[in-house]
C-alpha cells in the first residue's frame, strides 16, 4: 500500500511541477485575427506579476520579424475596467536594439506605478509601427494589479 501511495506522490508532483510553469502565462491575441502581421509576438513575459503598486515591472515582449525593422514607435494603450488610463508613445530603438534584425527580439518596457493605482484588472494594447506608421503588429492582453503596494507591505510588517 505504501508502495502505491508513494508512485501517486511522484506523480502527482510531477503534473504540478509540469502545470504550475502556464500557471501565470499571459495570454496573449492579437488585435485583429484576420490580419497578417509582419511582426509576430510569441510571448509577454511581466516581472514582477503579479504587478504591485510603487514597483517597477518590466514587460518584456518577444516576437520575431522575417523583414529587417530600422526604426519607429511603439504604442502602449492601457485600460482599467474598458476605460483607458494611460497612453504612451516611444521610440522603438528606445525599448530594443535598432535597427532590428530578421529573426527573433524582444521589446522591453519598464514602468513603476504610483502607490495609488487602482488594484484589479488592466487590458494592455501594444501597437509597433515603422518609421512611416504601418502597423507591424498589434497585440492585447489583460494582468492585475495587486491590492497592497510594496509600501504598504513594508509598513504593515
Amino acid at each position: 500500500m505504501a508502495g502505491i501511495q508513494s508512485k501517486l506522490f511522484v506523480m502527482l508532483l510531477c503534473s504540478v511541477s509540469l502545470i504550475a510553469p502556464f500557471a501565470d502565462a499571459i495570454d496573449v491575441k492579437y488585435c485583429n485575427k484576420k490580419n497578417n502581421y509582419d511582426v509576430k509576438v510569441s510571448g509577454v513575459e511581466i516581472n514582477p506579476y503579479p504587478i504591485e503598486r510603487g514597483t517597477e515591472t518590466t514587460f518584456t515582449i518577444n516576437a520575431s520579424t522575417e523583414t529587417p525593422i530600422s526604426g519607429g514607435n511603439l504604442v502602449i494603450d492601457v485600460s482599467y475596467y474598458f476605460f483607458g488610463v494611460y497612453s504612451e508613445t516611444s521610440d522603438l530603438c528606445t525599448k530594443t536594439s535598432c535597427p532590428v534584425a530578421t529573426g527573433d527580439f524582444a521589446i522591453s518596457h519598464s514602468q513603476s506605478l504610483p502607490s495609488v493605482t487602482p488594484p484589479g484588472s488592466y487590458t494592455l494594447t501594444m501597437k509597433l509601427q515603422d518609421g512611416n506608421k504601418k502597423e507591424l503588429t498589434c497585440i492585447t492582453f489583460d494582468f492585475s494589479i495587486g491590492w497592497y503596494s510594496s509600501e504598504e507591505a513594508v509598513a504593515s510588517s
